[in-house]
């Protein structure tokens, strides 16, 4: 435990575009064959090509006071003090600063070799509270995303057996946004987010191996409420089949349950504007605590059933493959889930001192309730401050106080949800789901500070 003031420490961000588009396709020709020493070396260039001008570096980040006399840039006005800045509105849509630039989604190295059908990764460690903005969040696509004209989009409402629908449906998205709207902050996270950790360490930041997690508010109509409007008989139809107007025709059954509570919805608005082409605009499926795929991008269609439908993304994509060689299907809750991401893999500790440790932790079941982190490898456990407000199926932020020795230590974040449910260990997920899955890892993640102040991705046995 220590106070802000006592020697606080300084920290160096993890180098951030190690990969180019060659070195993508390196990392890909390596994972059909089972290794991945080419993204490590690539990152270990990058980190040592940081190293050699660290001095510098951390002086731009830290801001430090000068050990004599004033500091110059208080004593001497600098020229936006003393002149006339830009005009009111150069740019009808603000942008982040050029200062900021390097923030940015990052593509997935390795995961397919059509970048239309790939993933890019929000960069948690540059990103404060709870809200992701919207032109960082992260994107999961399996044919490419569209800017469709909203004017021609439509969403039909049906049935399976004409039965189950009272009065189909066509929805214009001017008669959906008219209608009665809510507003809600929810995470989202793909199913295969740490799937690459799942044998071993695999990548080096916290942006690949925790970043296909975001967080926003969405605003939109309940389904239930559609449902309603077209007469769905709820008794016999317990399913809905969603699917998505790409060239990939997503389709996901989602349990009538889940609808009846009135927590999904058919989303147009993502953090106070409509959604990004990205994101599925104009209209996309919102599935609180489910795992990303099942939120239908482009949605075009409802359909009532009375089973599962087993649709190609159900039967034999987005399973999990259990020890004894048989696949779990439908397991598409989120679990509960916490990282750390600063300080986290890549970055460095200049000093010993103060560091205020932070991360973000997240449950589909509800509300996250605690989070305790330890500085040593998991032997001792303390309390973190939980952010407000803490919602459900939402991210919570999480900080605690800690004053590095410069000693080697390991930091870890465990998160516990209103259901009782602990965030196991590796030790603990791999006993029950062994170590060739790719889908729903919410293990414990391990930060090693080594003497040096360098922060690697590890896993503790």
């Amino acid at each position: 435990m220590s106070s802000p003031t006592s020697g606080t420490g300084r920290l160096q961000k993890a180098p951030e575009n190690f990969l180019d588009r060659q070195g993508v396709r390196q990392v890909f020709e390596e994972a059909r064959h089972g290794r991945r020493d080419f993204i490590r070396q690539a990152f270990a260039g990058a980190a040592g090509a940081a190293a050699a001008v660290a001095a510098p570096a951390a002086l731009a980040q830290s801001n430090p006071l000068p050990v004599e006399g004033g500091d110059p840039h208080i004593l001497n006005l600098p020229a936006h003090s003393t002149g006339l800045g830009q005009a009111v509105a150069t740019d009808g849509y603000g942008k982040p600063s050029k200062y900021e630039s390097n923030v940015q989604r990052r593509q997935s190295p390795g995961l397919t070799q059509t970048a239309q059908a790939s993933v890019s990764f929000a960069p948690l460690q540059s990103l404060f509270g709870i809200v992701t903005p919207s032109g960082l969040h992260f994107e999961r696509h399996h044919q490419g995303w569209w800017d469709v004209d909203p004017s021609q989009h439509r969403l039909m409402v049906n049935g399976s057996d004409p039965s189950l629908v009272k009065s189909p449906k066509v929805f214009t998205m001017d008669e959906i946004m008219r209608l009665p709207s809510v507003s809600r902050f929810h995470f989202i996270e793909c199913g295969a987010n740490s799937g690459m950790e799942w044998g071993n360490v695999a990548v080096p930041t916290v942006q690949y191996s925790h970043g296909m997690l975001s967080c926003s508010e969405f605003t939109g109509v309940p389904l239930k409420v559609l449902l309603d409007l077209c007469g769905v008989d709820t008794k016999r139809g317990r399913f809905v089949l969603a699917e998505g107007a790409d060239g990939s025709s997503m389709t996901r059954t989602i349990p009538m349950e889940m609808v009846e509570s009135g927590e999904v919805f058919v989303a147009y608005g993502q953090n106070g504007e409509m959604l990004r082409p990205e994101n599925g605009y104009p209209l996309r499926l919102v599935v609180p605590g489910v795992q990303g795929v099942s939120w239908v991008k482009y949605l075009r269609r409802i359909e009532v059933g009375d089973q599962p439908y087993a649709s190609k993304d159900e039967a034999i994509h987005y399973i999990d493959l259990m020890p004894g060689g048989l696949h779990r299907q439908y397991s598409s809750i989120q679990e509960c889930k916490s990282v750390v991401t600063t300080p986290s893999g890549g970055q460095v500790l200049l000093d010993k001192g103060y560091y205020n440790v932070t991360g973000l932790a997240w449950s589909g079941r509800g509300k996250v309730v605690k989070v305790d982190v330890s500085v040593d490898g998991g032997r001792n456990w303390r309390p973190a401050r939980l952010e407000g407000p803490v919602q459900s199926k939402c991210l919570t932020r999480f900080n605690i106080d800690w004053s590095w020795d410069g000693r080697p230590a390991v930091i870890q974040s465990r998160a516990t949800d209103e259901t009782g449910y602990v965030q196991p260990s590796y030790k603990q997920l791999r006993a029950v789901r062994g170590t060739r899955s790719i889908y729903h890892n919410n293990s414990i993640q391990s930060w090693l500070v080594q003497e040096s102040g360098e922060v690697k991705n590890v896993q503790l046995s």
